[in-house]
């Protein structure tokens, strides 16, 4: 019998299926919600084989100029037993072609390079893609591990300063209301533009945390009421994944972004989580960050497209282009906010 892909509308069904299959965050149907706030339309199906489900996969759709028509995009996902992957990919990759319409499926596994689902993505006919959305390059910490355990593999600074930390009169908790997000918000954007990196609108991080809720717990270290620094997450019931992070200058002083490091991997662990994805290594000032917390590194399987058009080519060529002409336009409008801020600070009442 060949397996038959079947929607879903019930949330509560939706993230039991994906805490059942050990998935991703970004599989959690509060994160769907918010991205089809912001330009995407969410496709969650199942795939049942009898009356047992298989597999399982949020698809993202993204509109495309004609005659592309959509990309269909699963982060950090699909979810399934090896034993299925062949099966499941093969009938996600018809049916976003039938339903979608798309000129390819592209997928971000939170599967591991060298893992056994690696055959079968290639058998199900994807390819290696270099358009990258999620970085498959990053650390992954094993949160059954003690204290101890965990500290032993973080240089010794590192130690030094998380203990400094949580020595000190700084309060490291979750932040509770809208008025704390502002001030997460605030740092964020603080951060960004001391390390030159862009980010989105405020409203799209007010929605991650409105529909996401407990799925999305960001942890703060407040001096008194005053936010110091910040981990912000999404969390399933086996993963914590780290979405962004700020530290204020006079955080920095104190250096208290170490400790909320450590505070989010404690409270990540009381939550029940068992791994901790630090999301993304690059060769950068971060990354060197994220690095001293661990001496390994882990590669997931990294980002595979399968085509489901004749016109896959010519999208495979004019993707990379017009990602890179995004980013051009990302930093000219960063450089015009960073003109224009003081400006506006000037001229603000009561500033």
């Amino acid at each position: 019998m060949i397996p038959a892909v079947v929607p879903c509308t019930d949330r509560a069904l939706w993230d039991d299926h994906v805490d059942r299959f050990q998935g991703h965050p970004q599989q959690l149907w509060g994160w769907g919600e918010t991205k089809a706030m912001h330009g995407w339309s969410v496709d969650r199906v199942l795939v049942n084989d009898g009356g047992t489900t298989i597999g399982c996969a949020q698809l993202l759709v993204r509109r495309l100029p004609l005659p592309f028509r959509a990309l269909v995009y699963i982060p950090r996902g699909p979810m399934c037993e090896p034993e299925h992957a062949q099966a499941v990919l093969n009938r996600l990759a018809e049916h976003a072609a039938v339903r979608h319409r798309g000129v390819a499926l592209s997928i971000e596994p939170d599967w591991d390079q060298d893992s056994v689902y690696a055959g079968a993505v290639a058998s199900a006919g994807f390819r290696p893609s270099a358009n990258t959305v999620l970085i498959p390059r990053t650390l992954i910490l094993d949160l059954t591990k003690s204290d101890d355990e965990l500290m032993a593999d973080m240089s010794k600074s590192t130690r030094a300063n998380i203990r400094k930390a949580m020595r000190s009169d700084v309060e490291f908790r979750k932040v509770k209301n809208d008025a704390e997000l502002e001030q997460v918000l605030a740092i964020y954007h603080e951060t960004a533009e001391r390390a030159g990196f862009g980010i989105h609108e405020d409203q799209y991080y007010r929605d991650i945390f409105r529909n996401m809720g407990d799925g999305s717990p960001v942890i703060g270290a407040f001096d008194g009421e005053q936010l110091l620094a910040f981990v912000w997450l999404a969390r399933s019931g086996s993963t914590a994944f780290e979405l962004y992070g700020g530290v204020s200058a006079e955080g920095q002083k104190q250096r208290v972004n170490y400790g909320v490091k450590w505070a989010a991997l404690q409270s990540m662990r009381e939550d029940g989580c068992r791994r901790y994805d630090f999301n993304g290594l690059l060769n950068d000032g971060i990354s060197d960050f994220k690095k001293q917390f661990a001496k390994h590194e882990n590669m997931l399987l990294g980002t595979w497209e399968k085509p489901l058009s004749p016109l896959y080519p010519a999208y495979a060529q004019a993707m990379p282009l017009a990602r890179r002409g995004l980013q051009t336009a990302r930093r000219v409008l960063k450089v015009a906010a960073g003109r224009v801020r003081p400006l506006i600070q000037r001229v603000r009442p009561g500033s």
